[in-house]
């Protein structure tokens, strides 16, 4: 992998990463179409940096955001705690639920069983698209027909939006943030609150989703370095995939922010749509 290959996959990953579109299922589709497993463990390294880029870039966009929505006083920075807490608590349950049904049954009797090993698929990939372009298309449409300026986040609302986001965990396709984004209009939550809601769990579940990969490519250095191969030599010119992702994800976040306050929500859902229809095609043609 070149250090264009890594600058490349920066741009899209903070481009991606921060719209509802599903960053992991366009990473995966140009690794493919530039001929590298997005199952190798050096991958894993590179997107580890690439996500901790993003990271950033949402909390210093969103900085400003949650203090106004959720800190204005004690006992609402006390309630948003107790929310994200939940709704986390959910994302974890659900997500290592699904982990474990894919390990043990879905991928029975494969040596060395581990979830990555389904990201690669586009067929999948492409199912997933299309599943979360219907769901932000129809909340978009029901948002746009509702008059009302949506009310404040309430701890049932957090929880749902936490249970959406473990789903989303196993499945390359089906977009964190337009997932929870979607679920929190149609419960005829707050716009900006649901925004802010959605990216502050993202900030939360990253550092452990950072830590397991990173313990992944431990274990494949060991396996590597008998092999004359060197996993971590990519860590240097990760970095500056990591300075580029961010910065490509604060111009991400500008325009999703933008598009949600004019009522084009729904538009992101169309582009989810024409993207399955092109992960089936790659799969399709055996890439």
């Amino acid at each position: 992998m070149t250090l264009f290959h890594i600058l490349l996959l920066a741009i899209v990953q903070g481009a991606a990463e921060l719209l509802p579109v599903s960053s992991s299922a366009h990473v995966i589709m140009v690794e493919k179409l530039l001929g590298l497993d997005p199952t190798r463990p050096e991958m894993t390294l590179l997107l580890v940096m690439l996500h901790t880029g993003t990271m950033f870039a949402v909390i210093v966009f969103y900085w400003k955001a949650w203090r106004e929505s959720f800190f204005r006083s004690g006992r609402e920075s006390l309630d948003f705690l107790l929310r994200l807490a939940a709704a986390t608590a959910l994302t974890g349950a659900l997500g290592l639920c699904l982990k474990y049904v894919v390990e043990k049954v879905f991928l029975q009797g494969t040596p060395h069983a581990e979830i990555e090993m389904i990201f690669g698929n586009l067929t999948l990939i492409s199912a997933s698209l299309a599943v979360v372009g219907g769901l932000i298309i129809y909340s978009g449409l029901r948002t746009q027909r509702s008059k009302s300026a949506g009310r404040a986040l309430d701890l049932p609302g957090a929880c749902w939006m936490g249970a959406i986001q473990g789903l989303c965990l196993p499945f390359r396709g089906f977009s964190r943030s337009g997932s929870t984004i979607s679920v929190g209009l149609l419960l005829g939550l707050s716009r900006k609150q649901v925004e802010a809601f959605s990216f502050a769990m993202a900030v939360v579940i990253t550092p452990p989703i950072i830590g397991r990969e990173v313990l992944r490519v431990l274990r494949a250095e060991q396996a590597a370095l008998a092999a004359g191969t060197n996993v971590f030599g990519l860590f240097t010119p990760s970095l500056a995939g990591m300075v580029l992702a961010f910065g490509t994800g604060l111009l991400a976040l500008r325009w999703l922010d933008a598009w949600l306050e004019r009522g084009k929500w729904q538009l992101f859902g169309t582009y989810c749509i024409c993207a399955a229809m092109v992960a089936f095609v790659l799969s399709w043609s055996g890439l």
